[in-house]
Formats: C-alpha cells, structure tokens, sequence
C-alpha cells in the first residue's frame, strides 16, 4: 500500500516538476527515503510518514546524513509527509509529529542549505491486510501539489504544468 502511494507520488512530482529526476527509494548515504528527485544544485527529499511508531527518528537521520555531507546540493529541500495517523481525534496533532517536525525545523536550522516543511497527507492509513480509502489518489495529488508549491517557493523553479 505504501508502495503504491510512493510511487503515486512520484508520477505526480514527476508531472508537475519535471526538470527533476525523480525516484522512489532515494538513497541519502545508506538510508533509502521514500520520493526523492535532483535538478541541478537543488535535491528534494520527501519522506512519507505512514504509521511509524517514532517519526522523529527518520528525522533525525536524515539531517545527521545531511550534516555530514552525504548530499553534494546547494540546495535541500526535505519534505515530511505525515498521515491521519498523527492526527488526534480531539483537533491537533500528536506529541510524536510535533516532535519529528521540531526536530526538522531545528536541523535545518543549522544548515542554511537545509529546508524543512511538513505536510499532510490526508490518509488514514490502513493496518496491514487493509485497503486504501477510495479517494487516496486524491489526497496523494493534494499532497503533491503541496510539495510542488513548495519546490517553486525553496528551489525557485517550475516544471512542465504552467
């Protein structure tokens, strides 16, 4: 299921950014992100949050492989896409996603290189052996799109769509 949404994503950030060569299973150093995509001096890093138990850590990981240097881009734009899963029934978000997304805006607060944004992504994931919700196509393209305002804001470029 995550697979499909991933490469779903792609195909999409493909469509709307196309100067960018984009992938499913980006390597950062040893660790494989979800969607990545190069142009230029600019890389894009989304990472898909779907129902892990510790969502700071992914973070936390992939700023310490940044920080060392393993990505050769003037600029880095690194996306958090967070599922329902973090959502909280009484309005909010979980502890769990405020933690991962401060330790995004820490990070890359320490690189001037380094963007970081988090967005939603309107799914609420299904346990293994479940299905996807009817409109999860939907809501990969609303989440899509929000990646692409935010390439265009960060990295000042556009793709194939204007």
């Amino acid at each position: 299921m995550a697979t499909e949404v991933q490469q779903t994503l792609r195909d999409l950030l493909a469509r709307h950014q196309s100067q960018f060569d984009w992938e499913t299973e980006f390597s950062v150093a040893a660790t494989p992100v979800d969607v990545g995509g190069r142009h230029a001096e600019t890389t894009v890093i989304v990472e898909l949050e779907w129902r892990r138990a510790d969502p700071a850590d992914n973070t936390a990981k992939l700023f310490r492989h940044l920080h060392e240097g393993t990505l050769d881009a003037e600029t880095v734009l690194v996306v958090q896409l967070f599922t329902e899963r973090y959502d909280l029934q009484n309005g909010g978000v979980s502890s769990k996603r405020k933690n991962a997304e401060f330790v995004g805006r820490r990070a890359a607060d320490s690189d001037p290189r380094v963007h970081y944004e988090a967005v939603d992504l309107a799914i609420d994931p299904p346990k293994r052996g479940g299905e996807l919700p009817d409109d999860w196509k939907q809501s990969v393209a609303s989440a899509a799109e929000s990646v692409t305002e935010l390439i265009d804001r960060q990295a000042g470029t556009r793709g194939s769509d204007e």
